[in-house]
């Protein structure tokens, strides 16, 4: 058995042919400057699809974190109980809204 698998191991492969075989030319067997180029063009386009998907990624990870970020402002400034420092509140809170500046005692007083 070992000799067996020492003349396997020893025997060398078959050379393969330096010629096509009959009937076949070079062109029938290799992609030729087309095929090159049409690989090339793929290659590329995949290339800046893959970098405009990662910078949409990164675009819309950044508005989502500044979007958190934001939040977590309001969150902290409603629960400091300064409604103004946000923007948002009562309209009626506002300097110009307010009836005693306005002149008006407001809805009870009439």
């Amino acid at each position: 058995m070992h000799s067996l698998l020492i003349a396997l191991a020893t025997t060398p492969a078959p050379a393969p042919s330096p010629s096509l075989r009959e009937g076949l030319s070079q062109d029938q067997v290799t992609p030729g400057l087309l095929g090159f180029l049409l690989t090339a063009f793929i290659v590329v386009l995949t290339a800046l699809l893959i970098v405009d998907m990662v910078r949409r990624i990164r675009r819309v990870r950044y508005r989502a974190q500044v979007e958190e970020e934001r939040t977590a402002a309001a969150e902290a400034s409603v629960t400091d109980g300064d409604p103004q420092a946000t923007g948002a509140g009562d309209p009626a809170g506002q300097p110009g809204n307010r009836p005693e500046v306005n002149g008006d005692a407001g809805p009870g007083s009439r």
